[in-house]
């Protein structure tokens, strides 16, 4: 049986496609024909047969999130509670809560998938079919959207949405949740303020992206910061932030503009910070020179603790070709990297800082057979707290050109 939102959603449409104009655009006469269309349907429906709304307000909000919004989605993307949205199949949509998976009653269509999908993707200029099966997209909330479609997948399409948090924006927010020892966020503000060249590693969804904006909201506001993303995911609060993301190839394999790129480009923006939101292949040796020049950088990296994101990144740039080996990647890490924070999911779903590593610019062993980064831990986990150690970082330069002293932070061991 057709639904009340189904009749008065159609109804609408109808009176769109003969005023001709579009909702999309302008939300308030989105919100006065929907109004309009729901008080003629409850005024007619007991006499007409048609279905009893039970709730009006109810009724208007769905209507208008299938006519201006993401559908049946829409409660999900306004809830602030939900971080994340995924589709496995249409009878298996979940969400999760503070980390926590959750199964949702929604049931959809692969119709409905398919629709819901090309309306993400309408904003961004992209597109997914069967000659490039995955897509990566921002929505106009800056949520990241990420489609792979069969025959890839099997069957149905698979679909990721990790919603934007906005509002959170300093260090000392995370220290409220928890997430960070009070001592650990000033040496992490007087890190950034410093120039210090930062890594911020850990699995998937642990709060790396969060780490990263709340680690620039303690840059100095004169600063020129460039970032560069796979799709748009940080939002920079300061007065001089340029964005940048790389696109696919057209149809015709043209006009690809990759990670590498983008890195390239940003050096010659006269920038005074360089961040690039996740290393991941051969873009990794452009940013070990990029920050070999002198210029202040961040990145995030998946890695299951501080030293292995040490050692991935020693081992990304050989992706780059075979004229780079260990000989020079490894002291070449060991010197542009000045600090290590490794980000760490919990069961429970909490988010939290579990050490802060600083590697000492040396190398023990040979760097082309197996050397290793040294570097000592300043903060780490202590009986589940994150508590500073007493080590302090052996290269202090740029903490003496700033005119910072960490000493008193850093203390003695806990």
């Amino acid at each position: 049986m057709t639904s009340a939102v189904t009749l008065i959603t159609d109804r609408v449409r109808a009176r769109v496609r003969r005023d001709g104009v579009d909702l999309s655009q302008e939300r308030d006469l989105a919100v006065g024909y929907v109004r309009d269309e729901v008080e003629r349907y409850a005024e007619r429906a007991v006499g007409s047969g048609d279905p009893i709304m039970v709730s009006e307000s109810a009724v208007h909000r769905e209507v208008l999130a299938a006519l201006t919004g993401f559908g049946p989605l829409q409660p999900f993307l306004d809830d602030p509670t939900v971080e994340e949205i995924w589709i496995n199949s249409p009878s298996r949509v979940f969400v999760a809560r503070s980390g926590i998976t959750e199964l949702t009653p929604l049931v959809l269509s692969d119709t409905e998938v398919r629709d819901l999908v090309e309306r993400m993707l309408q904003s961004s200029g992209r597109r997914v079919d069967l000659s490039s099966p995955f897509v990566d997209a921002s929505l106009p909330d800056g949520s990241r959207l990420h489609v792979v479609i069969p025959d890839v997948t099997h069957r149905h399409w698979a679909v990721n949405i990790r919603k934007f948090r906005s509002g959170l924006r300093g260090l000392s927010e995370l220290v409220e949740l928890g997430s960070l020892d009070r001592r650990a966020a000033e040496f992490l503000r007087l890190s950034v303020l410093a120039g210090l060249n930062i890594l911020v590693s850990g699995a998937t969804q642990a709060g790396k992206t969060t780490m990263l904006g709340a680690l620039l909201a303690s840059a100095r506001p004169a600063e020129r910061i460039i970032t560069v993303e796979e799709t748009f995911e940080l939002d920079l609060p300061g007065r001089d932030v340029v964005a940048m993301q790389c696109r696919q190839p057209s149809l015709e394999g043209t006009g690809e503009i990759t990670l590498r790129r983008l890195i390239k480009e940003a050096l010659r923006m006269r920038p005074d910070r360089i961040v690039v939101g996740e290393v991941r292949e051969a873009e990794s040796l452009d940013l070990l020179i990029a920050l070999n020049s002198g210029i202040p950088g961040m990145c995030s990296l998946h890695a299951n603790s501080a030293r292995d994101a040490l050692t991935k990144l020693c081992t990304l740039p050989l992706l780059a070709g075979r004229n780079i080996d260990g000989a020079f990647v490894v002291p070449t890490v060991a010197s542009s990297i000045d600090l290590v924070v490794h980000c760490q999911l919990m069961r429970d779903g909490r988010r939290r800082v579990s050490e802060i590593l600083a590697p000492t610019g040396s190398v023990e062993g040979q760097p082309g057979a197996g050397g290793v980064i040294a570097a000592s831990s300043l903060f780490a986990l202590v009986d589940g707290r994150l508590r500073a150690t007493g080590s302090h970082p052996s290269r202090t330069e740029k903490f003496v050109a700033a005119g910072l002293d960490p000493r008193s932070i850093l203390g003695e061991a806990a």
